[in-house]
């Protein structure tokens, strides 16, 4: 079996919170390894688990390690470790999917560097955390649940994500390497009041420019315009061949500002500071 890897990403969102949870399996080697990574506006930790029994599902965000498990139901959590002491519970509401993959076609093509799955576009969060002595606690709040699988991130890319009343977003660009050809693609969605306005490479959507933490995406008469406005970002390791080998930098919670345009309409137009974004461009 070649490399790999294979991870869920689980954010919970609160008033006064961001934290993320991103149980992952990855196989380098030869061999089969387990992590669970944690990322807040205060700390980050990646969290090597060796010898436990796991089980992951590739198309659904249910992970098992040892008596660890996470699933779309909510998170169980009891890990120590001589560097991190992390335990609790989260129950999540129902989720609010997508009408269709969020890959589209592209889900089907073989040797993909990176397949990309959203589970729940919302849902809400209940529950306690405690992590080194420290306390998250959620009433009410806001989820967010996606997957990677494949063997590397691409090169260079760029994600955002946030919740909000009336709705909730995501978008990302990237590098996409494929038989033998390079382009950039682009996957998001915009959830609001409702409706759903899909933006995608296979709908026509083109990223018009990514710089400076400023992305913008066209695809006919819709721009998708997301710019990070501060950066605090803190490390993350993300997959290269299968191996977590790469540091990348993620805003758990930053200030952002968003603006959905249907031709000179503004659709929404958001400033936020719970928003999600990392860039690594």
């Amino acid at each position: 079996m070649k490399e790999y890897f294979c991870g869920w990403y689980f954010k919970c969102q609160s008033e006064r919170e961001s934290i993320a949870l991103i149980p992952a399996v990855h196989r380098v080697g030869g061999r089969e390894e387990c992590s669970v990574q944690l990322i807040s506006s205060g700390e980050s930790l990646n969290i090597p688990l060796y010898g436990e029994p796991w089980e992951i599902h590739r198309d659904k965000p249910w992970v098992r390690f040892g008596k660890n498990v996470f699933s779309p139901r909510g998170i169980r959590l009891d890990l120590q470790t001589a560097s991190a002491s992390v335990s609790g519970r989260f129950c999540f509401g129902s989720p609010t999917p997508l009408r269709y993959d969020i890959m589209g076609p592209f889900c089907a093509v073989p040797f993909m560097e990176c397949r990309h799955r959203v589970f729940s576009m919302g849902h809400t969060v209940d529950g306690t955390l405690w992590v080194n002595g420290k306390t998250y606690r959620f009433q009410n709040g806001r989820g967010y649940i996606e997957g990677d699988r494949g063997r590397s991130f691409p090169k260079r890319y760029a994600w955002t994500q946030c919740s909000f009343p009336g709705g909730s977003l995501m978008l990302a660009t990237a590098d996409i390497p494929l038989s033998g050809l390079c382009f950039t693609g682009v996957t998001g969605a915009v959830l609001l009041r409702g409706r759903e306005y899909r933006l995608a490479t296979y709908l026509g959507a083109r990223a018009a420019g990514t710089e400076g933490g400023r992305v913008t995406v066209r695809q006919g008469d819709l721009t998708l315009t997301a710019e990070l406005l501060e950066d605090a970002a803190r490390p993350l390791k993300a997959p290269v061949g299968g191996a977590m080998a790469r540091t990348v930098r993620e805003n758990i919670r930053c200030r952002a500002r968003y603006r959905l345009y249907r031709g000179d309409r503004a659709l929404l137009d958001l400033d936020t500071d719970r928003a999600s974004f990392e860039y690594e461009y």
